[in-house]
């Protein structure tokens, strides 16, 4: 078994890895890592068994003596062949483990793919986490819904969506992300003094690159925008963020007929749809206010772990 360091000439045989694998998303695809790489020192990672076949990838980046997989991704780890085996897995490790302490570098922070994204079993990486006792260090809340089985939604949300219907609020997928981008920012600086982490030259750029996967849904009361959802689509699942309307917007339910218009008919035939997490402070901070408004359309919990292992 053998690794090597990813560099730019393999960035055809990382897509075609990520795109066969059995637990990567188009986040690991390498158009999207790097649409910020001057953030990041990049070291991801690529393995061969003893015939030369790919097996496995690790997107990942250093910052000083810490590898980090990936810091520029909400998860990362490893990403594998669809016939990855357990035992082969632990001698990943230990070959990882190996090449870490060859570069003096003292940790590795390991964002495992949650199970909701992976297209068959592939928790392979958490039992070796097990066994080189890898600490739990950050578990986040993100809130789910598995649509073949979905809950009833909450009065509240049901309130929210016939106002929206009295009001004749449409939903439409819209390449206007200026318009939306002014909404997100008013909101975010107003609730949290803070920016969307992709500038609307960022996002607009991943969505020319990536049509099919990053989408913006909006609401609008004749031509008037009141609120918007950025969706990433997968497979087999799709995560929304970037969520926020307008003052009037939320006063006639923007938010939640875009929400019931994703979950129950244009993606009604994806197996979830995830809201992404409801967490601050490394986890420890619980938004109830966020993640009860996601329970309110039947979601549950799913864990977005990270894991230090000490070398």
């Amino acid at each position: 078994m053998d690794l090597e360091v990813y560099s730019k000439d393999k960035k055809n045989i990382w897509n075609e890895f990520v795109c066969k694998s059995k637990n990567a998303t188009f986040l690991m695809m390498r158009e999207y890592m790097d649409y910020h790489k001057d953030r990041f020192t990049d070291m991801s990672l690529m393995f061969y068994d003893n015939k030369k076949n790919l097996i496995g990838i690790l997107p990942a980046n250093i910052d000083d003596n810490e590898l980090i997989s990936h810091g520029g991704l909400t998860y990362g780890g490893f990403i594998l062949d669809k016939k990855m085996k357990t035992a082969t897995m632990l001698e990943i490790f230990d070959l990882l483990i190996d090449f870490c302490k060859g570069r003096n570098i003292k940790r590795i922070l390991y964002k495992p793919v949650p199970y909701i994204y992976h297209e068959i079993p592939s928790q392979e990486d958490l039992y070796a986490l097990f066994i080189k006792n890898a600490k739990l260090h950050i578990r986040n809340i993100s809130s789910s819904i598995k649509l073949d089985t979905k809950n009833d939604y909450e009065t509240r949300r049901k309130r929210q969506i016939n106002k929206a219907l009295k009001n004749n609020l449409i939903v439409l997928e819209t390449r206007d992300y200026n318009e939306y981008w002014t909404i997100l920012e008013n909101n975010l600086m107003e609730k949290h003094k803070s920016k969307p982490v992709h500038t609307i030259n960022e996002i607009i750029n991943l969505a020319n690159i990536f049509p099919h996967n990053i989408k913006l849904f909006c609401s609008y009361k004749e031509s008037i925008l009141l609120g918007g959802i950025v969706v990433y689509e997968n497979k087999k699942n799709v995560h929304v963020q970037y969520i926020a309307a307008s003052e009037e917007g939320k006063a006639i339910g923007a938010l939640d007929i875009i929400f019931d218009k994703l979950i129950n008919e244009i993606y009604k035939d994806k197996e979830y749809f995830d809201f992404g997490i409801s967490n601050e402070n490394k986890g420890r901070y619980l938004n109830e206010g966020l993640i009860n408004q996601k329970e309110g359309f039947g979601a549950s919990a799913v864990a977005y772990d990270q894991y230090i292992l000490y070398l």
